[in-house]
């Protein structure tokens, strides 16, 4: 059955970094620019709003107030009646100047409906209007608007549907009984809101420039001094003492600036002496933590090791001085017991001294060239019993030699500690594989076992002094916690990788070391020696410390 790889987990967890957000700060420059710049904007704006929204009633209101005044005038004409009946009205030139300033047009007529006096063209067209309005024809009427009224006259807004216009008008009844029509238009009006509102766009275009010309060259040199400053505390609060004030900006900025530069020259002398201090107290600090820890840990993890040894050793040593049983064969357990566990405090003695001198590099590495197939199948030959005792199905199928570069005799401990490992803990199917691949000018071994994975917790725990993932089934077979971090010492040794991979049924120890590129492999298994063992389950990758 072929293995198909599932998707890999993850069994390191990640430290989320914590990101320090800074909040940005707009420059003085920028927020005087923008304030001012802003300022003229919103300046022209509101006048071209009140233009648009006020001008036009504020026009009306001033006609209103011009018709007013043109209904005094035309009370004051005097009318004259000639012997057949035709009224007629002698207009002064005060009048007609009025008029013509004020844009008025206007007209008289008689109770029958005939033309007194008329001023400013369309005299039919307004005799007409008036007609209507003083004999109520509706039909004459359009869109109106009452402004102001009074018992003899109203002055109006209205639509005239006509000549498409819109009008401010006065009608009533002179006091000698005629009717009168006073109008003006009021699309002059318009046009002029029109043309003021164009006017103060472009003319607030020029400004807004020419300000920001302005305002550029003189937060320039307002802002410089200060941006250095600013800049000159950022250095110096990351402790860069080169940053000196060298801007002149003529008033009190000056003065702090060298202010600025005293204080880094202090801060610079003063902070050195303090490094110099603190790093001596610091390593010391740190020598002794590091001390303590591993006097403390080894004492730990020892006195836990050998406390249940020594028990038993004492307990069976008392039995067999007060005799508690005078069978032979009990005698015998007793001392076969004995020995087991004195068996274990030297083993565990041993594999602490070989970590020690590996750790402090005192075990040299004698570098050698060697077959490591046939390295591998002594050690699979010496451990057969163990192998038979757990009823183990070992699959390792290399023929061909494949020679490395390392220490023959610490390639041989880790291996014995990778297959003892899988002896150990091998399980389900009971399977355990031993594989070789050449790739990248380095020889890849592992050593997989069926059974259960390790857990995620503990996996990168595993090359720890002592560390052990389940206590009860390590001290069924005898287990220190120290064989793991032996592999890494030794590896680390010989700067080569190593490491350990989680499966969905077992799990698989790897190391590398230099390939002997001198010598081509005879066989044409580029990439793997041994064939596959079938396992039920699929392999997936976990971690790789």
């Amino acid at each position: 059955m072929s293995r198909k790889l599932l998707p890999e987990k993850k069994s390191l967890q990640i430290k989320k970094s914590e990101k320090t957000h800074k909040k940005k700060v707009c420059s003085l420059r920028h927020q005087l620019e923008f304030f001012f710049i802003g300022l003229l904007v919103v300046s022209m704006c509101t006048i071209t709003a009140i233009n648009f929204l006020f001008l036009e009633r504020y026009y009306i209101t001033k006609k209103t107030e011009v018709l007013e005044a043109a209904v005094n005038d035309l009370q004051k004409l005097k009318i004259v009646t000639d012997a057949e009946g035709n009224s007629t009205a002698e207009i002064s030139d005060s009048l007609k100047r009025e008029c013509s300033e004020n844009n008025l047009t206007w007209t008289i007529i008689t109770v029958d409906g005939k033309e007194v006096a008329s001023e400013g063209g369309n005299e039919k067209m307004l005799q007409a209007r008036l007609i209507g309005y003083a004999y109520d024809l509706d039909e004459q009427k359009g869109w109106t608007k009452i402004l102001d009224s009074t018992d003899t006259y109203v002055i109006q807004q209205v639509s005239d549907r006509f000549v498409e216009m819109d009008y401010v008008e006065s009608w009533g009844v002179l006091d000698n009984g005629c009717f009168f029509l006073i109008r003006t238009p009021l699309e002059s009006i318009r046009d002029s809101v029109s043309i003021s509102n164009s006017f103060y766009f472009f003319v607030g275009i020029l400004i807004i420039t020419v300000s920001a010309v302005i305002l550029w060259a003189v937060t320039k040199r307002i802002t410089n001094p200060i941006s250095e400053l600013t800049v000159l505390s950022t250095r110096m609060k990351n402790l860069d003492f080169d940053a000196k004030y060298k801007c002149r900006a003529g008033n009190e900025i000056d003065e702090l600036g060298e202010n600025f530069n005293k204080m880094s020259e202090e801060l610079e002398k003063t902070i050195s002496e303090l490094k110099s201090v603190n790093n001596q107290l610091q390593k010391d600090i740190e020598n002794k933590i590091r001390i303590d820890q591993q006097r403390q840990e080894f004492l730990n993890n020892v006195s836990h090791e050998l406390k249940t040894p020594i028990a038993l050793v004492q307990g069976y040593a008392e039995g067999l001085k007060e005799n508690i049983s005078d069978d032979p064969e009990s005698r015998e357990f007793y001392c076969d017991v004995i020995m087991d566990e004195a068996a274990k405090m030297n083993k565990l003695v041993k594999n602490l001294l070989t970590l020690n001198h590996l750790e402090e590099g005192r075990d040299e590495v004698k570098m050698e060239r060697f077959d490591i197939v046939s390295l591998i199948k002594g050690i699979l030959q010496s451990m057969d019993i163990m192998i038979q005792q757990k009823e183990a199905k070992v699959s390792f199928e290399a023929e061909e030699p494949v020679y490395v570069w390392a220490d023959e005799f610490k390639t041989e401990e880790v291996v014995i500690n990778f297959v003892s490992n899988a002896i150990n803990h091998v399980d389900f199917d009971k399977v355990i594989e031993i594989k070789m691949k050449k790739e990248n000018g380095k020889v890849h071994t592992s050593v997989f076992n069926t059974g259960v994975p390790i857990p995620e917790a503990d996996i990168d725990k595993i090359w720890i002094k002592f560390y052990k993932v389940d206590k009860a089934r390590t001290r069924e077979y005898g287990g220190s916690g120290i064989g793991l971090s032996i592999v890494k010492a030794i590896m680390d040794s010989m700067h080569q990788k190593f490491g350990v991979k989680n499966y969905d049924n077992g799990v698989e120890f790897w190391f590398e070391l230099e390939a002997d590129n001198g010598r081509e492999m005879k066989s044409e298994m580029t990439e793997e020696f041994a064939k596959p063992v079938e396992v039920k389950g699929e392999k997936t990758e976990q971690n790789e410390p």
